[in-house]
């Protein structure tokens, strides 16, 4: 065992001993090359079925990655353009202004539209064409491209239909055969879980507390505008009708981490898009301060950018889950877990293991 892989697999053992974590998986690509695979604890806590490098997890915006790198795949292909309106794909966007909006504001985080009706349940948030529509019918927050705002819930909705009228095809089947499969990862990385792997994705569960985050937040905040509470919690990630949505999927760390390689350089000689395009998606697109959160902000083109230093890029997930590339070091990171907390403290940790052990590349 190197010694990487030794130190990620002590320190998240201790995590689910000392009963922070329930289970987890870990998993790092250095220069297109597996170097940790790590898991701990289980993925049932009421089975007690273990957690395996293939147990796929829902991990919340750790989707907004995947899916950023499903339309920068097609991209290089010539299927869409980052500045073409969004309007030329799906004319009802156009609707109240928005007309101007592009696919780079879309993946930027500066549509305008990251809000959604008071209302909604979460069988609404299955159904892909009632949610596209009012999507498509909301009147913008601000005009496309002038300000940033994370688009927590209705991203999803606006990025799989961008790649849904480009291709004809829904995103779940675009992912699978542009980007799971060349990576031989179909069975790890999912949009719209078939109900047949259902029964393999690991149990969510919260940590005390979890949900406290938002309960000093005044009854007015834009948080309370992005979607049905619903959606930040362990039971919405463990419904079989939101799992097998074009707007959810379970992944692997390993899938994951191997994907984010994939856009650095080659892995198993594929490469999923040029170095030229890899400096464009992972340099600042937009930034300034977030008009749901009110902190600073800074996006590329589907991934936060610099998390701890300027040459990462990646996105979280609620609950403390965190894949990102690290463009310097040539190393990718992913982890995923079950115990969904209000902070990102395991991968944090885990993730300082990784820093230290390829500073300076």
């Amino acid at each position: 065992m190197n010694d990487i892989q030794r130190q990620v697999q002590e320190a998240i053992d201790e995590l689910v001993e000392s009963g922070a974590e329930r289970g987890l998986q870990v998993a790092v690509y250095h220069r297109g090359e597996l170097v940790v695979d790590a898991t701990a604890g289980v993925a049932d806590h009421e089975t007690g079925r273990p957690v395996t490098s293939d147990t796929p997890f829902f991990s919340f915006s750790i989707g907004k990655g995947v899916a950023a790198t499903v339309v920068h795949v097609l991209a290089e292909r010539g299927a869409l353009d980052y500045d073409t309106p969004i309007v030329e794909l799906w004319p009802e966007f156009g609707a109240h202004g928005k007309e101007t909006a592009t696919v780079r504001h879309a993946l930027s985080q500066s549509a305008g539209v990251p809000g959604l009706p008071a209302g909604l349940t979460v069988e609404d948030m299955c159904d892909w064409e009632k949610m596209c529509a009012i999507i498509a019918d909301a009147e913008p927050w601000w005009e496309p491209g002038t300000k940033i705002g994370y688009h927590a819930v209705t991203w999803g909705y606006i990025i799989g239909e961008i790649v849904r009228r480009a291709t004809g095809r829904p995103i779940s089947e675009v992912l699978r055969e542009e980007v799971a499969t060349p990576l031989g990862v179909e069975d790890e990385l999912f949009f719209a879980v078939p109900a047949s792997e259902q029964g393999r994705l690991a149990r969510l569960e919260e940590a005390e507390g979890n949900q406290e985050m938002f309960a000093g937040m005044p009854e007015d905040s834009p948080v309370f505008k992005l979607g049905p509470p619903e959606c930040t919690t362990a039971a919405y990630g463990n419904r079989a009708d939101v799992l097998k949505s074009n707007t959810a999927g379970g992944v692997t760390a390993r899938a994951v981490a191997r994907m984010y390689a994939a856009l650095l350089g080659e892995v198993d000689e594929v490469r999923l898009i040029s170095p030229g395009r890899l400096r464009e998606v992972s340099a600042v697109a937009m930034s300034g301060i977030d008009e749901i959160f009110g902190f600073p902000t800074s996006w590329g083109l589907g991934y936060s950018i610099g998390q701890d230093t300027p040459t990462v890029f990646g996105v979280g997930g609620v609950g403390g889950s965190n894949a990102y590339a690290d463009t310097a070091t040539g190393t990718t990171f992913a982890l995923t877990k079950n115990r969904l907390t209000a902070h990102f403290d395991a991968a944090e940790q885990v993730a300082g293991i990784v820093t230290k052990s390829f500073a300076g590349g």
